[in-house]
């Protein structure tokens, strides 16, 4: 599977937004669903969003339906995570990893099938 870099973490205050970016230098990149998860203190990983490889289908987990948006860009092989409205609760290690793609409504969990996580980058917001 590909090898996946997450950046564009940071501070950010209640109510403000950050774009995070997931990228690779693999070329069959393109070909995979991503995932985008992240992990509290104490807490276990928790998917966040998904799209698929031509980025016409995305899934959300309900607490950042509204305020997340995630994209692909298959030139600069790059999904991003655009995050707006943040909350304290939003606080987290975020991470991406790929996961073959079955067709729309194969994987019964939002998170099965995701696999090799790359390194993550630290999402902090504070009021």
């Amino acid at each position: 599977q590909v090898h996946l870099v997450a950046s564009g973490g940071g501070l950010a205050q209640t109510g403000g937004s950050l774009r995070l970016s997931c990228t690779s230098s693999e070329p069959t990149f393109y070909i995979y669903e991503i995932g985008w998860f992240r992990q509290a203190p104490g807490k276990d990983r928790e998917f966040v969003a998904s799209v698929s490889p031509n980025g016409g289908e995305t899934q959300y987990v309900d607490s950042v339906k509204g305020r997340f948006t995630i994209s692909r860009n298959r030139a600069e092989k790059t999904v991003y995570l655009q995050m707006d409205s943040l909350r304290a609760e939003d606080t987290a290690v975020y991470s991406c990893a790929p996961r073959a793609w079955r067709g729309t409504n194969y994987y019964t969990e939002l998170s099965a099938g995701f696999a090799n996580w790359g390194q993550g980058t630290q999402v902090t917001v504070s009021s």
